[in-house]
Formats: structure tokens, sequence, C-alpha cells
């Protein structure tokens, strides 16, 4: 019987590390978050979010020598020319919560109709072997919706409760959060991902304990 494997989460986001470790739960695979090795974040400098993922990984994976996952994912509004983008987390300045973030938002989209109003989140997220790995595994995906005209439902983090979803007709911060991972942006790439990875050999992807 094969031991235990891990797989470094480099992220210290609370929300994104209980998704992607639910997301996983039925993996040979232990998902820890880069805080248990580390606490200095990343520089994101990218321009795009496959540029900040790939950063994010590379430098989980040197810190910790372990292969290493990352994300960057964001909202991209279509009346606001693809703001907030790569700098959703950080929109309403360096050190934002949500809640600010939610609002700089709602006041950008003052006075727009619902059809005005369609957006979508983004996500790329890879995998590395190593920090110096010369062939990541890469996967990108989106979740069309739309932005509400208020903040609605409990659940999620970040702009969940202003992201309307059409098909189940309620806020992303409505939906159970099973239903969410299914449906979500990040539970699309990490699903692509890790077929793209049981494809090469999961032997590939792990390392012993």
């Amino acid at each position: 019987m094969n031991m235990p494997k891990i797989i470094l989460l480099a992220s210290n986001n609370p929300g994104k590390i209980r998704e992607i470790q639910s997301l996983l739960s039925d993996l040979d695979i232990e998902i820890l978050p880069q805080g248990l090795f580390f606490k200095e974040e990343a520089e994101e400098t990218g321009k795009t979010f496959l540029e900040n993922a790939l950063i994010k990984a590379r430098h989980a994976a040197q810190l910790s020598g372990l292969p290493s996952i990352a994300d960057d994912s964001g909202l991209e509004v279509d009346a606001l020319g693809g703001e907030p983008g790569v700098y959703s987390a950080r929109y309403a300045g360096p050190n934002a919560a949500d809640h600010e973030n939610n609002a700089k938002l709602l006041k950008a989209m003052e006075g727009l109709e619902s059809s005005q109003r369609t957006a979508r989140f983004r996500c790329a997220m890879v995998y590395v072997r190593s920090a110096m790995d010369a062939n990541p595994i890469i996967a990108e995906a989106a979740w069309e919706g739309r932005i509400l005209h208020e903040l609605t439902g409990k659940n999620g983090f970040g702009y969940d409760p202003l992201f309307y979803v059409p098909n189940h007709a309620c806020a992303s911060a409505e939906l159970p959060p099973d239903l969410k991972n299914q449906l979500s942006h990040r539970g699309q790439a990490l699903r692509i991902l890790m077929a793209k990875l049981i494809s090469l050999g999961t032997e590939n992807a792990r390392v012993e304990l």
C-alpha cells in the first residue's frame, strides 16, 4: 500500500483553501496550505491570471521544496472593460477586505441595467513539480454570470454575493458549497488540471511524505 502523497497549495486564502481541499477530498492526495511552511506571499507582478498563477506556484515550490498548485482568479466585468481582472483581490487597495472590493464594484456600476452587467469569473491553475519546472501543467476556465445590484447570500467569499448565476437564478453566495464547486471557474479548472495530471501518471505529481 502506498503512503499518502502531498501537494502544497500556494495560497493563504481560507476560502480558497477550503474549496480546493474539498474538490480533492476523494483523491489519494493530501493538500496542505503554504502557511504551514512559510508566510511570505509571492509578489503578483503578472499581467494575466496565468502569469500570476505561475509566479505563485514557483514561489511556493522554491520555499517548500514540494510540488505545488497555484491559481490566480478574478472577476471580469464587461461594462468596466474587464476590470477588476487580475486586480480583483486588491481592487479597493493593496489590503482591501471583501466588503471594500464589493462596495467599490457596486459604486462603479451604479445606474447600469441588468443587461449591462454581464461578467465572468476566470481562473488559471497550474501545477509545478519544482520551482524550475520547465513544463508546468496548466488549466484555465471561466464561469459566466452578471453583477447584482446588491449583496445577496452568506456563502462563499470575495465577489460571490454580487455574482448572479443565471442557470440557478441566485447569487454564487447562495449556492450550497458542493454545487458551487461543480459550477465555479476554480472547480472547472481544478478538474481539468487533475485530469491532465492523471493522464500523465500520478507518480509525476506526488511526493512521498
